[in-house]
């Protein structure tokens, strides 16, 4: 099971539309995927309808260290998509964790509770520093972070996420290293100067940094995102085609691009995604 976690200390990059819609057409393909929503916001949990709620969700399993995955697993009106709703809008986890012995190695010794049901884990969390961020940094095998291109966000990804990462360094002691981080520009209007300028200079920045990397996949800035959000869709089935009128890639373009740079073991499954939405 690959693990990854969505994670910028910086709200409103696109944490949330990046794993509903990377998760939804991963199912798509086939593969048996798992969102778990670490935000106390829980916009990953409302986005998907379900059609079978679980008993409990993130706070039950990761406090009581539950291990029977029906008490927290709800499944989602998508085949192949689960999830673990968030439940805990009064921060009393990150509170939990803090004083507990093995608290930001709770949820990776969890994880063998999972392996068995899934290919991948993806981890949405909460725009800003804390110890449930992490809690996932230190449960993943990779990291993803949306970065729009903007200054603010360009210099809030160095003093927040970056430092956050080498913070987390003194674990190497223990075997678990941080994550590799992998930049995704989102939301990006490629015809704005200013944007072309900011992303040549992070691809430059960190051209040859170890363990971090800007994708070559770019998510556009296209109202499919959020026509699919309000329809409870992944975005790919909404748009599967480039509109005549903007030369950006669509949806479906957009996110296979995406998965397939981060998962090229499931290259195959994700191109036949192709062929599945013209016949839909």
């Amino acid at each position: 099971m690959r693990v990854i976690s969505v994670v910028s200390t910086k709200g409103g990059v696109g944490k949330t539309t990046i794993a509903t819609n990377l998760g939804g057409l991963l199912a798509d393909a086939g593969l048996r995927v798992l969102l778990l929503d670490l935000d106390s916001q829980p916009t990953l949990s409302s986005y998907y309808a379900l059609s079978q709620k679980a008993d409990v969700g993130a706070y039950e399993f990761i406090a009581f260290n539950l291990t029977t995955p029906a008490q927290f697993i709800s499944k989602t009106v998508i085949t192949g998509l689960d999830l673990i709703l968030s439940n805990d809008d009064q921060g009393r986890l990150g509170s939990l964790l803090i004083h507990a012995p093995d608290g930001r190695l709770r949820l990776r010794n969890l994880l063998s509770i999972l392996r068995p049901h899934y290919d991948l884990l993806l981890i949405d969390t909460q725009g800003a520093r804390s110890v449930l961020l992490e809690v996932a940094l230190l449960a993943s095998d990779l990291a993803l972070s949306p970065i729009t291109p903007e200054m603010l966000a360009a210099r809030e990804l160095r003093r927040g996420t970056l430092k956050l990462l080498s913070e987390l360094e003194p674990f190497s002691h223990l075997g678990i290293s941080p994550p590799p981080l992998r930049l995704l520009l989102n939301q990006v209007n490629a015809n704005r100067v200013d944007s072309r300028m900011i992303i040549n200079g992070l691809r430059e920045s960190f051209a040859k940094v170890t363990n971090i990397s800007v994708l070559d996949t770019v998510v556009p800035d296209r109202v499919a995102y959020l026509n699919a959000a309000s329809l409870g869709l992944p975005a790919h089935r909404i748009e599967t085609r480039q509109s005549r009128e903007r030369r950006s890639s669509s949806a479906l373009e957009t996110m296979q691009a995406l998965a397939i740079e981060l998962f090229p073991e499931w290259r195959e499954a994700i191109s036949r995604l192709s062929r599945y939405a013209e016949v839909r």
